[in-house]
């Protein structure tokens, strides 16, 4: 599986982006999917995930009810909708594939947990 994450940029707090994953590969519609981010001298940390079939998804306590995740199976890709965007949403988005199934929220939310990576895409809010 390719991934390939598109739609970052620079914005205004209060802004919306909206970021997108494509995949290659059969896999994707039978995968969970992931997108992380990383702000400079920190961490990857866990953004979303959903599952293969895009009923069920998880988000972290920092983006839980600005961001939605979902997916067009048709089109193998994942999206991220941003809205209400913060100065510190500024990091490099990365989307993630995760060939397991199972989903729990402790499961998709570790960097470790995924078997595939994207290049990743800047966010930048100003303030």
């Amino acid at each position: 599986v390719q991934l390939q994450a598109s739609g970052g940029g620079l914005v205004e707090a209060g802004d919306s982006l909206r970021l997108s994953c494509a995949a290659s590969g059969r896999a994707f519609s039978r995968s969970v999917m992931g997108w992380f981010r990383q702000a400079p001298g920190e961490e990857r940390e866990f953004v979303a995930a959903i599952d293969w079939s895009g009923f069920m998804t998880t988000y972290s306590d920092a983006v839980e009810g600005r961001f939605t995740i979902f997916r067009d199976n048709t089109q193998n890709t994942v999206f991220l909708q941003m809205n209400s965007l913060k100065p510190e949403d500024t990091a490099v988005y990365y989307c993630a594939c995760r060939r397991n199934q199972f989903f729990s929220a402790d499961k998709v939310a570790g960097t470790g947990n995924y078997d595939y990576w994207g290049q990743g895409t800047q966010v930048t809010v100003s303030s």
